[in-house]
């Protein structure tokens, strides 16, 4: 690949798990949860002075929140990078365990304020220090109408360790340590070849990831079933009717709005599907996929409408007659392969200073001290993220880098995140806590300042090349994202009424992706992604995937503006990303000047891609003309 591809370092947060600063910030942080324990049980304090009691509260409650986030990112990106590390796994256990005491106080604190919800106006009032925190507060209050008893509640965390925790780390477990025998390649690095320009070996991954899933499919389905029976019981007792509500209100989002959201999307499914059955073709027109084929490379006597599930990630193939590739910064900038980190680093960081120098300057740092763990190893996770360390004001980013263009985005991607944090350091801990939706704001914006500056400079069949990445990758975060909240609206209804085997996830899989890619699939398709997608297996992050479309199109939004308002819109764009953990999702885009419970706001955003459809439909034509 050429240049070193970096590991974190996770020293200036912690030395090590053995490091006297690690030791100390756990007795700070026992002692301070004791702390919170004695105010609350303070009747007396809190009835003589509630305001001034919730005040008090409040300032510890910040400082720990903070501690006990950073110690517990620290120990999972520890464990991250190498999942079978019994080191890592027990301090993230230990962690995991402390914070049941956090968890009861929340509950506690929830009981005491809506016992005192009449006095909140005083309070804010009184300590405008704190008036940011009306929203916060309210949906604090109004989670509590979704609780079980005190006892109960403590119950169902204590069991959450060893239930679904538990079963969530052991789909990490498998599956970042399954090989294929054959090759020695992790199942990472096997589902990283789908974007190879090779067809036969997309295609042999795609055959090899799914033989890979179908010998673990007992204990991964196991998992998933658990967890989602452990989730409709707890939802049941906690007065849910369904589990989409318990998403929405985490989300801090109304029905309403994830209405308008899928139904324009539903609405543009002709479009995505027209879409696929044309980058079909050119795969087929350029002999450039095996869709149709036997593995002896014979045709199969079956025809390949639309796109096979292998070739959804392959890059557009040149035809012959097509015009040559160009590029007006050198090819290095357009490349769909053969990136170096440094490449992608010097990059990004120009890229980022174009539209703000504090933008630039929080790339620039990330960069220059080792933020990123980049590396493909064993036992390393899938896919990439980044975790916030508030305490101390940074964060981290996991990818899995190869040299392709997608790991270029995906890394600006991850740093959009961490420029949101960036945003937001320096706020109470308690007015951090930004839904999903709002969460991927950032890191697809940044992801959007890369495509669009790449797009614009570009000509020729490099172009063609870029429009086709991104509607390939809006795509998946519409179309997929829509097959995925389908899946998983099924699997709640059908786990209502019994347990649920891999046969039936696969059932289930099929019949969404069907619902939603319909005829712009072949028949060659992926039944086992359910196995795949690590956020099914979360206990916490029911419907995970809605927000991904929701962050797309409102980035979309966002984009428009900038480009309308220049320079000047950095300051709004800070503005916005620092208000999302004290307003809801309307209120914030409502602040931006979008309305986001219509379903025109989300099908402006969709309107966006046509023309890169067009640009695509007219290669296709011209490339047929010259050969008439």
């Amino acid at each position: 690949m050429g240049g070193m591809v970096p590991h974190w370092d996770l020293s200036s947060i912690f030395s090590d798990f053995d490091g006297a600063d690690y030791k100390q910030a756990l007795v700070e942080y026992a002692e301070g949860m004791n702390d919170l324990d004695k105010r609350l049980a303070d009747e007396a304090t809190r009835k003589a002075d509630f305001c001034q009691w919730i005040a008090d509260y409040l300032v510890t409650s910040n400082r720990i929140g903070a501690l006990e986030e950073s110690l517990n990112a620290y120990a999972y990106s520890s464990y991250s990078t190498d999942t079978t590390n019994t080191d890592y796994l027990n301090n993230l256990s230990k962690l995991e365990e402390m914070a049941l005491q956090s968890k009861a106080q929340a509950l506690v604190f929830q009981g005491i304020l809506t016992e005192y919800a009449q006095e909140l106006s005083t309070f804010y009032t009184s300590f405008t220090q704190f008036s940011q925190y009306k929203y916060m507060l309210e949906q604090v209050i109004e989670d509590g109408k979704h609780r079980m008893s005190g006892e109960e509640e403590k119950l169902a965390a204590d069991l959450c360790r060893t239930g679904g925790a538990a079963w969530s780390r052991l789909h990490e477990q498998v599956i970042s340590n399954l090989t294929d025998v054959a090759t020695g390649k992790t199942f990472n690095e096997i589902r990283n070849e789908a974007y190879s320009p090779d067809p036969a070996v997309r295609k042999k991954a795609w055959k090899t990831e799914i033989s890979l899933l179908k010998s673990v499919e007992i204990p991964i389905s196991a998992a998933l079933n658990n967890l989602k029976g452990a989730t409709v019981t707890l939802n049941r007792r906690r007065g849910w009717n369904e589990a989409i509500d318990r998403a929405l209100s985490s989300a801090n989002m109304g029905s309403k709005t994830l209405a308008a959201l899928i139904g324009a999307i539903e609405d543009s499914l002709p479009f995505w599907r027209e879409y696929l059955q044309l980058k079909g073709r050119l795969l087929q027109a350029a002999g450039a996929t095996e869709a149709g084929k036997t593995d002896s490379g014979a045709p199969s006597g079956v025809a390949s409408v639309g796109c096979a599930f292998y070739d959804l990630f392959a890059p557009l193939p040149q035809l012959a007659g097509a015009s040559p590739a160009q590029s007006t910064e050198g090819e290095n900038v357009v490349k769909m392969e053969g990136w170096t980190f440094d490449e992608a680093r010097s990059y990004i960081i120009e890229k980022f200073y174009g539209f703000s120098k504090d933008m630039g300057d929080f790339a620039a740092n990330a960069f220059a001290n080792n933020w990123i763990d980049a590396e493909v190893r064993k036992g390393k996770v899938g896919g990439a993220y980044c975790i916030d360390f508030p305490s101390k004001g940074v964060s981290r980013v996991l990818s899995n880098f190869t040299g392709s263009f997608s790991d270029v985005t995906t890394l600006a991607h991850e740093l959009g995140h961490a420029y949101h944090h960036h945003c937001i350091a320096g706020l109470d801990y308690e007015l951090t806590h930004y839904p999903m939706t709002l969460a991927e704001t950032a890191s697809i914006f940044a992801e959007n300042i890369i495509m669009k500056d790449v797009i614009a400079r570009c000509q020729g069949f490099d172009k063609l090349q870029l429009l086709e990445l991104h509607l390939q990758d809006s795509c998946q975060v519409l179309v997929d994202i829509l097959s995925r909240f389908y899946f998983e609206q099924s699997v709640f209804d059908e786990r209502k009424e019994g347990e649920l085997s891999a046969a039936d996830f696969c059932r289930l899989m099929a019949q969404a992706q069907e619902k939603s890619y319909g005829d712009g699939l072949s028949p060659e398709r992926h039944e086992y992604m359910w196995a795949v997608k690590t956020h099914y297996y979360s206990p916490d992050l029911d419907f995970y995937n809605f927000p991904y479309a929701f962050g797309l199109l409102f980035a979309l939004g966002l984009h428009a503006q900038y480009q309308q308002q220049g320079a000047d819109f950095a300051q709004v764009y800070q503005k916005l990303l620092r208000d999302t953990g004290s307003y809801s999702c309307e209120e914030v885009c409502r602040r931006a000047g979008f309305d986001i419970e219509s379903k025109e706001f989300w099908a402006a955003g969709i309107k966006s891609f046509l023309p890169e459809l067009e640009e695509l439909k007219a290669y296709e034509k011209a490339v047929a003309g010259g050969r008439s």
